[in-house]
């Protein structure tokens, strides 16, 4: 009797056991983070947001789970930095919106990298810019994690632009840039005239004859949106497209340290994918472009340099917003040698 008993109990204690560790497997998370991004839903930036939503998962062993939005499903990226300031929202994949602190367009600044490589040193968690733009973050009250490269930007045009690479001759092109002083002030240094246009009606002021040509746009932008007008494409590389990859304060606080190290980890590496993605798509769009009809022209690190050059003199006319003592590093760490 005794040993009958023994085995029921053993029977019964093992399946207990095995009923204990298929509940933990499918245990509800610790944290359920959202994740906002204002991107389209098959754009690389969203595709990268659900990888890595997949990865702290797998990675935290289901302590963390990560719900992506996309396409400014939770507001657009002003709203979602104030969320994140607030804890209502945990992390996203955004533009860093510079009406917080107009010293956070040192992101935006043009001319201080020409290339994927450089960008990689420029962008890494232990390089001076990450700690600058983590630096302005926290004082918000957001923690940057890294960056999304979408692609380098060059300068389209439906005409030829005279001596391109020449900072010195004017392009006899007039092109719409962005409305933020570092992509007018680059615009000019590098030899072209330029008109601040929105975005919306680039298109048909490009098709018009409004202006000849825009900056400010990578290459899968320019070829989708633009590609059926533009006649030539300078792959200048004055400038990049970029997201950063950030979290509330208040939510990393309640992360465990170990998870902390994983999310850091994950965002690191994803920041290095996505460059060099970046590049990959960029020589893909210029290849389209190429068999749309429309004249590409690619140039060396060495070749670049003037436009480098003459894209920092325009620098220290940044001060007023972005503060002496930060354009002093900024030229320190990132200036040309």
């Amino acid at each position: 009797m005794y040993k009958s008993i023994k085995n029921i109990i053993g029977i019964a204690l093992i399946q207990s056991l095995v009923m204990l560790g298929a509940g933990a497997a499918f245990a509800a998370p610790e944290m359920v983070l959202k994740f906002a991004g204002q991107s389209n839903a098959d754009h690389p930036a969203t595709l990268l947001m659900k990888e890595i939503a997949k990865e702290i998962a797998e990675k935290t062993d289901g302590r963390i789970e990560v719900k992506v939005y996309p396409a400014s499903q939770l507001g657009d990226y002003t709203l979602v930095y104030e969320e994140q300031i607030r804890g209502t929202i945990d992390m996203s994949c955004i533009s860093v919106p510079s009406q917080f602190d107009p010293r956070m367009e040192l992101i935006y600044i043009n001319g201080f990298a020409s290339n994927y490589e450089d960008l990689k040193t420029v962008f890494a968690q232990d390089g001076w810019m990450f700690k600058k733009m983590d630096e302005f973050n926290e004082r918000l009250g957001v923690k940057l994690l890294g960056f999304f490269v979408e692609g380098m930007i060059g300068t389209g045009t439906t005409k030829p632009a005279k001596d391109p690479l020449n900072p010195a001759v004017n392009k006899g092109v007039l092109i719409r840039v962005p409305g933020m002083d570092v992509y007018k002030l680059a615009a000019e240094a590098m030899g072209y005239n330029s008109v601040g246009i929105p975005y919306a009606d680039v298109y048909q002021a490009i098709q018009t004859g409004v202006a000849n040509g825009v900056n400010g746009y990578p290459v899968a932008s320019a070829y989708t949106t633009l590609g059926d007008v533009l006649k030539y494409w300078y792959m200048t590389n004055y400038s990049v497209e970029v997201l950063n990859f950030m979290i509330s304060g208040q939510t990393w606080a309640k992360l465990k340290p170990q998870d902390q190290k994983i999310i850091q980890d994950i965002l690191a590496q994803a920041t290095i994918d996505s460059i060099n993605n970046a590049k990959e798509l960029d020589e893909h769009h210029m290849d389209l472009m190429r068999k749309k009809g429309i004249e590409v022209f690619t140039y060396t690190k060495e070749e670049l340099a003037p436009i480098m050059e003459a894209c920092a003199s325009t620098w220290p006319k940044l001060e007023k917003n972005m503060t002496k003592e930060l354009m002093d590093e900024f030229r320190k760490e990132l200036g040309p040698k």
